[in-house]
């Protein structure tokens, strides 16, 4: 660092902060540490007693924190990501939309092995609203070598790090199975759940049919909801092991390829995903999740929601975090559950 007149510092960064004092007012920094002064600062600045500055020297070979912090942003923000102004070698990344939010972790893990820099981010595979902060990048020194950044740009490559998917308009048709329902012995509450769910996420229900335990009749009520243009089909009840329970089977005859029976997540082990040969999802949805508050249903639908397909590992990774606490105020999808 170097001392020069305060005159004549406009565009160098500063060594620390520089307090003001009003007595009974304020006593805070008027300007911080690693500031870029400009001519418009200059009169404050001498106003606090400061006719003379540490600065840094100027150096070819390095970024000010700002402008590291900035090359951060840029490996890893979107289209639908807005960036705080950096500030003290900080930047923050927040959601413009809805959506499903996604983090390459290899990457991640390579960048923040480098050193002197860090980014931070929430849980990828997960829901997140427009206005939620996603991630936060910062530069640990007030200088950087600018072939650090190179490093870390190397490291990254050229696609983001995280991605935020909009959810598409999407719409679906149910298929409760059960004798007991269909011949009105029960009254359906699967129906409204899986309504209520598939609302929050703008889905258009085209309807619901009820069937009795006969699998050819599922199947053909599953094909029924896919020729009338349903993007993807809800199947509920009849997903235990049960000999009479023929939903599975049902799913399987219809030429759909079953991914996984079976999810390593409690509410939910007995899920079926599935697809169709044009890619659109058929699920089979266990019992718990008519009354369990979050299950399986919550952790596979944002992925529907955002054309992402969820595969055989996907749900496998699951296992780890695949416990809901059953919590009695439930903070989803602020909280363990699926991570």
């Amino acid at each position: 660092m170097k001392l020069i007149k305060t005159t004549e510092a406009a565009g160098h960064v500063l060594c620390h902060d520089m307090t003001q004092i009003i007595p009974g007012v304020t006593k805070d920094a008027l300007f911080r540490k690693g500031h870029i002064v400009t001519e418009e600062d200059i009169p404050l600045l001498l106003s606090i007693g400061k006719d003379r500055l540490y600065v840094w020297e100027q150096d070819d070979t390095k970024y000010h924190e700002n402008e590291a912090a900035d090359i951060l942003r840029s490996l890893c923000q979107n289209e639908y990501m807005s960036a705080t102004e950096p500030k003290e070698g900080k930047i923050e990344l927040i959601a413009e939309t809805d959506g499903l939010f996604l983090v390459d972790e290899e990457r991640l893990i390579r960048l923040n092995s480098l050193g002197e820099m860090m980014i931070a981010t929430r849980h990828g595979n997960f829901p997140v609203k427009k206005g939620d902060k996603l991630a936060g990048a910062r530069v640990i020194p007030l200088v950087i070598e600018k072939e650090k950044m190179e490093e870390a740009r190397r490291a990254v490559g050229n696609e983001p790090l995280l991605a935020l998917l909009p959810y598409k308009k999407k719409r679906a048709g149910i298929v409760t199975t059960g004798n007991e329902v269909f011949y009105g012995r029960i009254e359906d509450k699967f129906g409204p759940v899986v309504e209520a769910k598939l609302e929050e996420f703008g889905v258009d229900v085209l309807g619901q049919t009820i069937m009795n335990d006969d699998p050819d009749k599922i199947s053909a009520s599953i094909r029924e909801w896919l020729e009338q243009g349903a993007d993807f089909v809800v199947c509920t009840g009849g997903m235990s092991v049960d000999p009479d329970d023929t939903t599975p089977t049902a799913i399987k005859n219809t030429g759909a390829e079953i991914i996984s029976y079976g999810a390593p997540v409690l509410p939910g082990a007995m899920f079926l995903m599935a697809y169709t040969k044009d890619k659109r999802p058929v699920v089979g949805l266990p019992g718990c999740v008519m009354y369990a508050k979050r299950t399986i249903f919550d952790l596979v639908l944002p992925k529907i929601m955002a054309d992402v397909e969820v595969t055989k590992q996907d749900l496998a990774r699951l296992g780890m975090g695949g416990l809901c606490l059953g919590c009695a105020t439930c903070i989803f999808p602020n909280c363990g559950f699926g991570k």
